[in-house]
């Protein structure tokens, strides 16, 4: 294999390689063993015709394509790496020709990592929000530990706001029952504003074994087949249930935490938020610190390299989705989405990523960072634990380089970081709410359920968007890695004669 030459122009590189008459007709050996257990001829059994046979009947270059294809892998990484080229994305094959003393030449056109123009990454002033835990949200944990500790009973009572009522019921419109509109001992929480307005207010002193028909309206803003119609349900009461929730004493604290008095349970709340909020702004001070070194760095992204990193997201959030119970394809189907407008979503996120990820390899480079063995070995010991393996196991499962390129990441944002000032966040001008339209209803005001069963998975809404990570994942040049690439088209060798030989055709 030669290098015959590059030729670099608007961020690419154009590559002619050239392999030996050796190199190719081994590949086309390659070839041909691999295809001809599909190739029928006449006059030999199925997969038995020699390689000289065929290649009279379908032309010399019959697996030319299918041999490039076996041999590209090889020649363009021994390329990329003779030349020193750092590149990105899939190589794609812009022409092939192959000669009278059949050497085969190549002409590979790759995007080229970007030329960097590092700005300040140093003493930048990056806003941070101060930290607060409000007495308020002191008071709305407690009852929240005092919601969980609560118990439920059958009372033989009417029933009350705040009671639960287990029921069937059937909706009528003009007399006739609509889809959606039964179920079997449902259980509703007066009060919850599950139900349209009217509906539970409507259930206030029903009683276990009583028959009640409730009367209501259909809001505007509904389905427009419902739409403003009057509507009757009619209901069979089976049970009411009282939710008894404990008094928020010191006897409460004992059962529910290891503190003797609530005031040391408000304290231990109280510092407990706060450390969690301090490390999530201080988590994104960092982010926001490296967006703003980025902002100051002047590069050409290649696409590809964005492209690439879309469907990283794209991975994660088909995995976020599986973790949630919901296949990524009944997820597009809900939400009546396309996998063009998902992606066009997801690209400002994923250029914000790959910028990142640049600024902080060229300050790996410029500061010299360097991680020890030891380092990796720590490193390693964490990641066990986080996930409850055996060392050993991860080691195996996660390349070392890939642990020590994250850790070269995390010293440059401390670089970052360190040296940022957190200055407070510019205030934004207050809006003034848009005033509400008569008619339109609170977002209580749902349609009744008709089965539990039919609630909407948490999985189906749209997870907030997460500023990148100020972790560089791994870019490394295609060069290390084998071309996924767009190689040249493998037609099956038994149809047709390909036109890989241009002084053959």
């Amino acid at each position: 294999m030669s290098v015959k030459s590059v030729k670099k122009e608007k961020g690419n590189a154009t590559i002619v390689i050239e392999a030996t008459k050796e190199q190719f007709d081994n590949a086309i050996n390659t070839a041909f063993k691999k295809a001809k257990k599909n190739i029928f001829v006449p006059g030999f059994r199925k997969g038995h015709a020699p390689r000289q046979v065929i290649e009279g009947m379908y032309g010399k270059s019959v697996f030319y394509e299918d041999a490039v294809n076996e041999i590209f892998p090889e020649l363009y990484g021994d390329a990329v790496k003779s030349k020193k080229l750092k590149v990105v994305g899939s190589p794609s094959l812009s022409d092939m020709d192959v000669a009278e003393d059949g050497t085969l030449v190549l002409t590979v056109v790759t995007a080229l990592y970007p030329t960097v123009k590092l700005g300040e990454y140093k003493g930048l002033e990056v806003p941070k929000t101060p930290v607060t835990v409000t007495e308020a949200e002191i008071d709305a944990e407690v009852d929240r530990m005092a919601q969980n500790a609560s118990r439920i009973v059958t009372v033989e009572r009417e029933a009350q706001m705040g009671d639960s009522v287990v029921f069937d019921f059937e909706g009528f419109v003009d007399g006739k029952p609509f889809e959606g509109g039964k179920a079997e001992n449902y259980t509703l929480k007066l009060g919850s504003g599950q139900f349209i307005p009217g509906f539970e207010e409507a259930l206030v002193g029903a009683k276990a074994g009583e028959d009640r028909d409730v009367n209501v309206t259909f809001p505007e803003q509904y389905d427009k087949k419902l739409a403003g119609k009057d509507a009757t349900f009619k209901c069979r009461i089976h049970e009411v249930k009282e939710t008894i929730v404990p008094e928020k004493d010191d006897e409460f604290v004992k059962d529910v935490s290891e503190f003797d008095t609530m005031a040391e349970l408000r304290k231990d709340i109280k510092a407990r938020f706060k450390k969690e909020r301090e490390q999530q702004a201080q988590t994104q001070f960092e982010n926001d610190a490296v967006e703003a070194a980025a902002e100051q760095m002047k590069c050409d992204i290649p696409a590809c390299m964005i492209d690439e990193q879309v469907d990283r997201h794209m991975e994660q959030f088909a995995y976020q989705l599986q973790m949630n119970g919901m296949k990524f394809e009944d997820y597009m189907k809900m939400t009546g989405g396309n996998m063009e407008a998902l992606r066009a979503n997801m690209r400002p996120m994923a250029e914000k990523t790959v910028k990142s990820n640049i600024l902080l390899s060229e300050i790996v480079t410029i500061e010299k960072i360097e991680i020890t063995a030891e380092e990796i070995e720590e490193e390693y010991g964490k990641l066990a634990e986080q996930y409850g393996m055996e060392v050993d196991r991860v080691k195996a499962a996660i390349d070392e380089a890939a642990v020590r390129s994250d850790l070269e990441a995390r010293k440059a944002v401390k670089i970052i970081a360190d040296s940022a000032k957190a200055v407070a966040p510019k205030k934004t001008a207050e809006k003034k709410p848009a005033a509400k339209k008569p008619e339109e209803k609170p977002a209580a005001a749902k349609k009744p359920a008709a089965k539990k069963s039919e609630a909407k998975p948490a999985a189906e809404k749209k997870p907030a968007a997460k500023k990148p990570a100020a972790k560089k994942t791994e870019e490394k040049p295609a060069a290390e890695k084998k071309p996924a690439a767009k190689k040249p088209a493998a037609k099956k060798p038994a149809a047709k004669k390909p036109a890989a030989k241009k002084n053959e055709e």
